[in-house]
This record gives structure tokens, C-alpha cells and sequence, in this order.
């Protein structure tokens, strides 16, 4: 059975991610830093087979000092990794020059410094076994910009270069990059938006509707099976055509 560590994993687009590959049969490692109802909640839903494929791992992301002891536990309990998703994130909004530093920090701290040092370790291993995915989930605002979100589009951006540069490293050892960009999605990190400033982001999208965690768990599961294994340094808009 194929290993895969989602982070953020315990709520909204992280728990989706990790509930899509348990179904389709992998074995998933969510990570966060603590268990949520909705998790639970999650996991009491799911059948007795499937339930056996998705455990939950409390792990503070921003402890970058401990991210290489934590995956060599992971390897030890369940073997080899060969999936990687960096979902977790947080998105703190704020106009730049009102911005406190400790915020912006704490912001590059998790959204940057974080995935780029936990897929570090967990290319080691993929590595070793000369295969492995790695899917990075970043936003439309890494490219489109937004107001109000200069920071977290900042860090968004940033795992854009970090897609194609270690897909160029990587990729002679069988192992695929990739990104995916949502754009505004139901998830919580929506609700604060309000209905009138979701209503309008809908009315600008070629479809005219926000798109689902569902749809990007699903660009998730294509990039980690074989049917995508040569697609690699590429990042997938999932926006419902806001950018179109």
C-alpha cells in the first residue's frame, strides 16, 4: 500500500484531499495540529476498510526544528513515502503596512519554510525508491495577486518556483512536482468573505460558481497515480474560470 502524508489534513480542503485517496486506496497520514470533530466526525463515516487507510498524526508544522525527526517516525511506523501533499497554510489577510512582523513571520514560516523543509525529508525517501509525487497546493492569488493578501500571495507564489525548481532536481529519479492553484473555494477559509463578496467572485467566474474542495481532491488524486506520471513542474488552475 502507497504512503501519502497530507498536511493540514484534520478540516476543509486538507480533510477532503485526505478522504478522496483514503477511498481510492492509499494509505494517508493526516497531519495537523490537532484533531478536529470534523476529522473524527470524518473517520467514524468511513467503512471499516477504509477507515484502517486513513490515520492522524498532531504535529506542529511551524516546529521546522523537529519536521526531519517527525517523518523518520512516520518511515519507521509505516514504511517507504511515496506522496506528498503541502496543503497546510494559513491565510492571514491584512493590508501590508498594517501588518504586525510577527504576523508576516509567522505566515512565511508555515506556508514557506515549512513544506519546503518537510519535503526535504520526504524526497529522501522517495529517493530511495526512485518514485514518489509530490503535489503543492498553492493559490490563484500566487499569480493573480489579490488586495489585502500581499503576504499570503507572497508565500503562495513562492511555492510556485519551488514546483518547477525541484521538479528539475527530482525528476531523473522517477519522481513527479506539481502545484495546484484553487481559486476561491467553500471552504472555511471563504466563510469570513461574506455572501455578497462571494456572490461576486462566482459572478466573475466563467462558470459562474465557486469550485469544491471535492474538485481539487480529486487534480490531487490524478497527480499522485500513474495515469499522471508524466506530468511533472505543471501547476492546474482549479478556479470555476475566475482567471480565465
Amino acid at each position: 500500500m502507497l504512503n501519502v502524508i497530507v498536511t493540514g489534513g484534520s478540516r476543509g480542503l486538507g480533510l477532503a484531499i485526505a478522504e478522496t485517496l483514503a477511498k481510492g486506496g492509499y494509505r494517508v497520514v493526516a497531519i495537523a495540529r490537532a484533531e478536529s470533530e470534523e476529522l473524527r466526525v470524518a473517520i467514524e463515516g468511513l467503512g471499516s476498510a477504509v477507515k484502517q487507510r486513513l490515520s492522524f498524526l498532531p504535529f506542529d508544522l511551524s516546529d521546522t526544528h523537529n519536521i526531519g525527526a517527525m517523518v523518520s517516525r512516520l518511515r519507521k511506523q509505516y514504511g517507504p513515502i511515496y506522496g506528498l501533499v503541502n496543503n497546510a497554510g494559513i491565510g492571514t489577510a491584512g493590508v501590508l503596512a498594517m501588518m504586525r512582523e510577527e504576523q508576516i513571520e509567522a505566515l512565511t514560516n508555515l506556508n514557506v519554510n515549512a513544506p519546503i523543509i518537510l519535503t526535504k525529508y520526504c524526497v529522501r525517501s522517495m529517493m530511495v525508491e526512485r518514485k514518489g509525487r509530490v503535489v503543492n497546493i498553492s493559490s490563484i492569488v500566487g499569480s493573480t495577486g489579490f488586495s489585502g493578501l500581499s503576504a499570503y500571495s507572497a508565500t503562495k507564489a513562492a511555492l510556485l518556483g519551488f514546483t518547477g525548481s525541484l521538479a528539475r532536481e527530482v525528476g531523473p529519479l522517477g519522481i513527479t512536482v506539481n502545484a495546484i492553484a484553487p481559486g476561491f473555494i467553500k471552504t472555511e477559509m471563504t466563510r469570513d468573505l461574506g455572501n455578497e463578496q462571494r456572490g461576486q467572485i462566482a459572478r466573475r467566474s466563467a462558470l459562474g460558481r465557486l469550485a469544491e474542495a471535492g474538485d481539487i481532491a480529486a487534480a490531487v488524486e490524478y497527480l499522485l497515480s500513474e495515469r499522471a506520471k508524466n506530468i511533472t513542474g505543471t501547476t492546474i488552475t482549479i478556479d470555476a474560470g475566475n482567471t480565465a
